[in-house]
Formats: structure tokens, sequence, C-alpha cells
């Protein structure tokens, strides 16, 4: 009888770690912080176990828009930001996806450290946490579609 409970409760939590991984995969709108306007949708995939983000698409009101990341320092310097990466090597720590320099902004061309998480809340709200020391300021995302 106890196996067979912790064979269940086991089951129960494996179930529930694969539910959280998946429900952060897929297309989430960032939100200007300033004028509460959807300003790109990311796409989050999972690789390896870890979590990756790509810019698919910005939002402004020139069809022509297609800029590139000119204060960015690395290998992504004046690169397009639609298709760039901007989330890297995150790993999966008590509920939350995390990472050192984990997410990019291609406004101003730096890494922060990051933790994001499915808000409990909202399954269509995206928490996206970017730190430098102790200071830290969180965007809410939305679930595209």
């Amino acid at each position: 009888m106890k196996k067979s409970i912790f064979v269940l409760l086991t089951a129960l939590f494996l179930g529930s770690v694969v539910l959280a991984q998946d429900s952060i995969v897929g297309k989430w709108k960032t939100i200007d912080d300033g004028t509460g306007e959807v300003k790109s949708i990311v796409d989050i995939r999972m690789e390896n176990g870890k979590l990756y983000g790509k810019i698919i698409q910005l939002f402004n009101e020139d069809p022509n828009y297609d800029p590139i990341c000119d204060e960015c320092k690395d290998h992504l310097k004046d690169q397009k930001i639609i298709g760039m990466q901007i989330i890297n090597d995150l790993t999966l720590d008590h509920g939350k996806w995390v990472g050192k320099k984990g997410i990019l902004d291609p406004d101003n061309g730096k890494y922060y450290d990051v933790k994001i998480w499915v808000d409990e809340t909202d399954p269509n709200i995206l928490n996206v946490r970017g730190y430098i020391a102790f200071f830290y300021r969180t965007q809410t995302w939305l679930r595209e579609g």
C-alpha cells in the first residue's frame, strides 16, 4: 500500500513538473512598461531541458520597420532584432526559469540575470523579472492567441 501511494505521488509530482515546463512554451506578447502597448512577440521554446526565446515580430506603425541591434556589444552587434534570440540557457529552479545574463534587452544591448514564471493566478500571464544586483524590474507578458 505504501509503495502504491509513493508511486502515485511521484507520478503526480513529475506530471506537474512537465506541465509547468510546457505551460511556458509558446508565443508571448511583450508589453511596453511606459505605454502599455504591445512591443513584440517572443517565441519561447525548450531545447534539451533549457529555455530559449527569440523575437519573431515587432509592432510599429512603419510596415518596413526592421531594426538592427546597434547597442549590442557582442556577436549580435548590428544584427536584425527580428529573429534575435533574447532568452538564453534558462534552467528550472523551484518552478521558475532562471539564468545569469539570461535575457537581452535589444533596446540597450544589455544582458540581465532573469527569472521567468507563469503567473499562479492566470496561465496567460508571464512574469519576466530582470536583475542587476539587488535591483529588478518585472514585466508582464501576455500569451499570444
